[in-house]
């Protein structure tokens, strides 16, 4: 019982550390994966660094896609992609009705 009580304060600092900190980030790994593998030809795109394009080809064998911007066409890993940004991208603004 003595021994419990000793190591009981870092029992609960893994639990909260792992209900604040590891759960949550692989959660967001998780939905990033599968935004990844659902991409298809004509989405919409926003890359990590700010570029914005359409996608042309994907190639699963060594998991890049390729976009068209206005400047050309670039190939790009697709752990480049943002998922934030391109899902903001993608849904519809709401109009303030006055």
């Amino acid at each position: 019982m003595e021994a419990l009580k000793q190591f009981a304060p870092f029992i609960l600092m893994f639990v909260v550390i792992y209900l604040f900190m590891i759960r949550p980030q692989m959660k967001k790994q998780k939905q990033e994966k599968k935004f990844g593998e659902d991409l298809k030809r004509g989405d919409k795109i926003v890359t990590k660094s700010g570029i914005h394009g359409k996608i042309v080809e994907l190639n699963t064998n060594d998991n890049t896609c390729v976009i068209e911007t206005l400047a050309g066409k670039l190939k790009l890993e697709r752990s480049a992609i943002s998922m934030e940004m391109s899902q903001k991208l993608n849904t519809p603004v709401k109009e303030e009705k006055k």
